[in-house]
């Protein structure tokens, strides 16, 4: 803690902005002292005109560069990019309501089939009944009263068999306009694109000022992708989000066509998205990054509307990643940052600064619970580093490849460890539950055997022992994640199993939820709605089993180079909003993996992607890492109950208050498999409601209002403190 203080003081004398000198920028100022102090000038390597870019931009005085651009009185210009930047307002407005459009449309074309399965099984029925009533008119020998009924039952049949065609047909019909929409908006963008180009070459002959707002153009739209058909995975019918072009995205897709076809439960599947664990030296420029990054402001600088130009911004960008660069480096070895601050030759150390940014990019996926408070600044610095503007003034890239097992052991030639039937046994979760004693440490002691026998199986010239072992204990890290975050899923799901049943339903224990009351938003029988609960718990458990692999993919398509974000503000504060075509791809696979596994779909199958529900992939793989923080404690309290009762006193509180422990935990499971999949947590339904993220939102919902619950003293005698977690 002394150590990390100490790093955190240093960074944050760096990184101050206290008032310097007259004429003279923060660095500057910085680099006066250190002369002062250390006496005479440091040797300036950089020449070139990267370099002087560079050092004008940080010798300026912050606001320095907006008064240089804009002259006194020169109110024109001024208002020309205000009309451009008003014209770029009304167009992100324009694209966030035709995306409204397209939710609703899915959404509505989803509940028409529903309405068509539904009442097509209706009039199944009804001509089933009409059948079994002739037969009994007919056995009653012409009964007057008989025959009214079978006359009137042929009328209800027929009206049944007129609303199954008009259902068919409104479906049918929303279904082609839908599609058709989507090929005219697609074909709107590729005659759009023309246009575009046109007005950037007028723009190009213009001023500064107009090059400015061309690259603010840009970057509006970035997210967007102006140009180009489609990609496969925004044509399919529950992708919402930014349209990317179709050629980046196959090319982007290009590794993972092999992928799709694999096994994604092997090991050799799997080691592709698990990173290799963090060693001493690494933890310790972990340690040095996170002091960094907690005293630092650069969202709060950068991503502000106040710029009046796009260089003034990039300028800013520029100031905060050379602070931030310069802070590390200070803290990490004194007189190696005292040359760094006077030479500025960041690119001289490019290696440590790649090794300081992926060390914190693969803790976080290894640990998707860490870094809660410093990873967005982290990925938002990385994300403004692959500007291809920035990387040629630090002459530099910032962000590399990630470290993972599979990348280790194909590079070393030992890929055929991944296919030892040893890794099941030397990879495994232990769990020790219930079990005996003699029987764990038996389990532990196979354990080591099956590593011991892998590393000497597999040792070479090239791969020793000890990264071998480094090998699978990341593997049995990602085991360990999934135990504590997959397997509560899968409990939740065993409890919906073991207490309701879909085709009956138990005195006082529906499931049946109706819109309008207790604040539900959607309207389900009790099988419609144990259906609902059982797909959406299923979508949950596929989403935290692929966890490393959503993360893995996160981060590629956030720190992509030329995927372009726009600054928005989407109803929940300012936000970057930028595509996300690989999570997206991925999600659709989990998607259809769960409707075939189910035989089906209740509600909407709409995933929000890079709209303002859910800006980015960064929001949403945020999301999912919640549902263990939802489930763990329910799942806590359910057995953790008999255990409780085994006190007399809390037993006859159980047994007065609920009517037993069974009770309990069927009032429990009953509101939450009702009120946490009831649609409600926004005021439309664009927000919320069936979708596949409002599904999560409802649980969030019911999670908000868990102390006004009957059961609540329940959690509490169990040790329920909150669902939200620690944010360190």
């Amino acid at each position: 803690m002394a150590a990390r203080s100490h790093s955190a003081a240093i960074l944050r004398s760096c990184m101050s902005l206290l008032p310097p000198p007259s004429g003279q920028g923060l660095l500057s100022a910085l680099v006066a002292r250190l002369k002062g102090f250390w006496g005479g000038p440091g040797p300036d390597s950089m020449h070139g005109q990267h370099a002087e870019q560079l050092n004008s931009i940080l010798d300026e005085l912050p606001g320095e560069q907006g008064a240089s651009e804009q002259p006194a009185g020169d109110d024109q210009t001024q208002r020309l990019y205000e009309e451009h930047a008003g014209r770029l307002r009304a167009e992100a407005e324009a694209e966030a309501n035709a995306r409204r459009l397209l939710v609703a449309q899915e959404q509505w074309t989803e509940y028409l089939a529903q309405k068509e399965q539904d009442t097509g099984a209706l009039l199944g029925r009804a001509q089933q009944l009409q059948g079994l009533m002739a037969q009994m008119a007919a056995a009653t020998g012409g009964d007057a009263a008989a025959a009214a009924a079978v006359a009137e039952m042929g009328r209800l049949v027929e009206e049944l068999g007129v609303a199954a065609a008009e259902a068919r047909a409104s479906a049918a019909q929303l279904k082609a306009e839908t599609e058709r929409g989507k090929r005219s908006s697609s074909q709107a963008n590729l005659a759009a694109d023309g246009d575009v180009e046109m007005k950037r070459q007028r723009e190009d002959g213009g001023s500064e000022d107009g090059a400015a707002e061309e690259e603010d153009g840009q970057q509006a739209a970035g997210g967007a992708g102006a140009a180009g058909d489609l990609a496969p995975e925004q044509q399919q019918p529950g992708f919402i989000g930014p349209q990317i072009p179709a050629a980046a995205a196959a090319a982007l897709a290009a590794g993972n066509g092999a992928a799709a076809a694999a096994d994604p439960d092997s090991f050799r599947e799997r080691a592709k998205y698990i990173p290799l664990r963090l060693n001493m030296e690494e933890r310790r420029l972990l340690r040095l990054l996170e002091a960094a990054l907690a005293v630092s402001e650069y969202t709060d600088k950068v991503d502000v509307l106040s710029w009046r130009n796009k260089s003034g911004r990039v300028h800013a960008q520029i100031r905060d990643m050379c602070a931030i660069l310069c802070g590390l480096v200070v803290a990490q070895d004194y007189r190696r940052g005292q040359q760094l601050i006077v030479e500025r030759d960041f690119a001289q150390l490019r290696q440590f600064f790649q090794d300081c940014f992926e060390v914190g990019r693969r803790h976080k996926i290894m640990n998707p619970e860490k870094m809660r408070d410093t990873y967005g600044k982290l990925i938002y610095l990385l994300m403004d580093a692959c500007d291809p503007e920035i990387q040629e003034l630090l002459e530099f890239k910032c962000v590399r490849p990630l470290r993972t097992v599979y990348s280790l052991l194909e590079e070393r030639g030992a890929l055929a460890l991944l296919d030892d039937p040893l890794m099941e046994q030397a990879t495994a979760e232990i769990v020790s539950a219930d079990r005996p004693r003699f029987e764990v440490q038996r389990a532990i002691k196979a354990k080591e055997r099956a590593r011991d026998q892998l590393a000497r199986r597999y040792r070479s010239r090239g791969l020793d022992e000890e990264e071998i072992l480094h090998c699978l204990y990341s593997i049995s890290d990602n085991n360990a994640y999934l135990l504590f975050n997959r397997d509560p899923v899968d409990r939740m799901i065993a409890y919906l199993h073991r207490y309701f049943v879909p085709h009956s339903v138990e005195q006082g224990y529906s499931l049946a939820i109706q819109g309008g009351s207790q604040g539900a938003r959607l309207t389900h029988s009790h099988e419609r709605q144990y259906h609902y609960v059982l797909q959406s718990l299923t979508l949950w458990r596929e989403i935290s089993h692929e966890m490393f692999k959503l993360w893995y993919l996160t981060d590629a398509d956030m720190l992509r180079e030329g995927n372009h974000y726009r600054l928005q503000n989407t109803g929940q504060g300012l936000n970057r909003v930028q595509s996300a075509p690989l999570v997206g791809r991925a999600m659709q696979q989990i998607l259809a993996r769960c409707q075939r596994r189910l035989g089906g779909w209740v509600g909407s199958s709409v995933v929000h992607l890079g709209d303002h529900n859910v800006p980015s992939a960064l929001f949403f793989i945020d999301k999912y890492t919640q549902v263990p923080r939802i489930l763990n404690p329910v799942v806590l309290v359910l057995d953790e109950l008999p255990k409780l009762c085994k006190d007399a006193q809390i037993a006859a509180y159980v047994q007065s208050t609920f009517g037993g422990v069974e009770a309990a935990r069927k009032e429990i499971l009953l509101d939450f498999f009702r009120h946490a999949f009831d649609g409600s947590g926004a005021d439309n339904f664009f927000d919320a409601g069936s979708c596949i993220d409002g599904r999560l939102t409802s649980a969030w919902n019911w999670c908000s209002k868990i102390e006004k619950k009957r059961y609540h003293s329940l959690f509490k005698l169990a040790g329920f403190t909150g669902f939200d977690g620690d944010f360190k």
